[in-house]
């Protein structure tokens, strides 16, 4: 099944209750954190994050681009509200990735990865048994709004067969440029999860902008 997980980052910041109402049909909220050094922006941090936990319904899919992030999590993780499904670092942006999964796991939230578009997926081969989620990233992170990499589609098809020969339970998200036309080519390679900000908040309507692309994805 194909999950959508609308991006906050590309909602209006002026009334952020309105923007994540419409989108509370959706699987997750997909939470961009960004700290102006792994990526040229910030975005925001644990305070706007309880603010959303108070009035979503959702699940929270929570990515963090953010050097060293394991300072962070667990003030990312107290300001979720329980709402966290997943948290997700960079493979970039961790010195000891291991261990950041070790913290995301012990607080019993599911743990990802993302992977910039020049990072192969062989760099997860030995740590595996810790991921739940790899996210494919198929923009260079720290902005919404950019165009599809196309040229990352073989290392989604990479990530497949590498989750194959382990047998292993993880999840496909890809996050980027994901729209109308892109949805289908990485749902059609192996993608299940879609991260899409622009496709969303900024259609004229986000609900039925959602299920055209859960449609067109399936």
């Amino acid at each position: 099944m194909i999950k959508i997980a609308p991006s906050l980052l590309a909602a209006d910041f002026a009334c952020l209750k309105d923007e994540i109402a419409k989108v509370e049909k959706a699987d997750y909220l997909h939470i961009d954190v960004m700290d102006g050094q792994f990526v040229p922006n910030i975005s925001f941090g644990p305070p706007v994050l309880a603010g959303a936990a108070r009035v979503s319904p959702l699940p929270f899919d929570v990515h963090l681009m953010v050097e060293e992030p394991e300072w962070l999590i667990p003030r990312i993780f107290e300001a979720g509200l329980g709402k966290i499904d997943c948290i997700t670092v960079h493979w970039e942006a961790c010195r000891h990735v291991h261990r950041t999964l070790q913290v995301i796991r012990d607080l019993g939230v599911k743990a990802g990865v993302a992977l910039n578009p020049a990072t192969p997926i062989s760099v997860l081969q030995y740590i595996l048994p810790l991921v739940d989620r790899i996210l494919v990233m198929t923009v260079n992170p720290g902005f919404g709004g950019q165009a599809f990499l196309s040229e990352v589609i073989p290392k989604i098809e990479d990530a497949v067969r590498m989750l194959a020969a382990a047998d292993a339970d993880c999840e496909i998200e890809v996050d980027g440029g994901i729209d109308l036309e892109t949805a289908p080519l990485a749902v059609s390679v192996g993608a299940r999860i879609l991260v899409a900000g622009t496709a969303i908040f900024r259609a004229p309507d986000p609900q039925e902008a959602m299920e055209s692309l859960r449609q067109l994805a399936s």
